[in-house]
């Protein structure tokens, strides 16, 4: 693989880009946004992927960082007293099953990863519904393995106590000792 084979094998990636774009914004329009400002990033950055590096995994990557600056600039434009419309979020049904009971399911399902906290949002999105192994998470999100493992953990109790109707049970945050004083 070296950089000219980029843009040979960017249309076979678009759909879990575009999936997994849709699934980090939850709006249709950020999506496609997200997905082409990643696209041509990496096309910009095509000389810097590894020949050793998955390319579905490096534009994973990209689409991550574009997001992470995007809510970064949602923040500042926020505090500039620009005010986002959330009534504009359209919700997607499920092409495969229309079924009310596995919509139904489908809906807990994407209500409780929704309401993770970010970190652990992203690595359930990457590892069980994109289907990367731990190290290619890892990589996507340049963080220690065990990282991605204890997110990964943490992600799926909080789930399965949603689902459960529990309460899922939230860390205390470590306190460090220069900050007590």
């Amino acid at each position: 693989m070296n950089a000219a084979d980029l843009p040979d094998m960017l249309p076979e990636m678009l759909p879990r880009l575009w999936a997994f774009a849709l699934r980090l914004s939850g709006d249709q329009h950020d999506a496609e946004d997200l997905v082409q400002r990643a696209c041509l990033r990496g096309l910009e950055r095509a000389h810097q992927l590894q020949p050793d590096t998955a390319p579905l995994s490096w534009m994973f990557s990209i689409v991550h960082s574009t997001w992470i600056n995007e809510l970064r600039a949602r923040s500042v434009r926020k505090r500039s007293s620009f005010d986002w419309d959330d009534d504009f979020l359209e919700n997607l049904p499920d092409p495969v099953d229309r079924g009310p009971e596995t919509q139904l399911m489908h809906g807990q399902i994407i209500e409780a990863v929704e309401r993770l906290p970010e970190a652990q949002r992203v690595v359930m999105l990457l590892v069980a519904v994109e289907g990367l192994s731990y190290q290619q998470a890892a990589d996507v999100l340049e963080v220690p393995i065990g990282t991605v493992m204890s997110r990964l953990s943490r992600a799926r109790q909080a789930v399965g106590a949603l689902l459960g109707g529990e309460t899922p049970k939230v860390r205390p945050a470590k306190i460090q000792k220069d900050s007590i004083a």
